[in-house]
């Protein structure tokens, strides 16, 4: 039995970039909405020189990296997204405000993604 192993280049990855963070995070509210009520990662990582914050989602064969450009490393290990407004703030704990969602962000040290930075389209 062989199995076979897809190359990221076998993957299809759409960037999305956004033009602030509060529709960038109003993905999370989305998708934490649906039917799965899964609540992506809020994920951190310095690319070329960048400070990044992206959220994965997609299905199998396609996968979809909405990020954002942030002004400087997060200082927070949270996100409190109000789930009514959309309103955020970063947080160092998750607290008990049950109208929010509370994302823990992740730092990534390295990754395959190829954030398409500089490029107009």
């Amino acid at each position: 039995m062989s199995y076979y192993h897809m190359s990221q280049t076998e993957w299809f990855t759409t960037y999305l970039q956004y033009e602030n963070l509060k529709d960038m995070l109003s993905v999370i509210l989305y998708t934490s909405q649906s039917f799965m009520t899964i609540t992506p990662l809020l994920y951190y990582i310095t690319y070329q020189n960048k400070e990044i914050l992206f959220i994965h989602t997609g299905i199998v064969g396609g996968i979809v990296s909405h990020y954002y450009i942030i002004e400087e490393k997060p200082s927070k290990k949270f996100v409190e997204l109000n789930k009514m407004t959309g309103e955020f703030d970063f947080v160092d704990n998750i607290g008990s405000n049950s109208h929010s969602v509370y994302v823990p962000i992740v730092r990534l040290i390295k990754s395959t993604l190829r954030f398409p930075i500089g490029q107009r389209g």
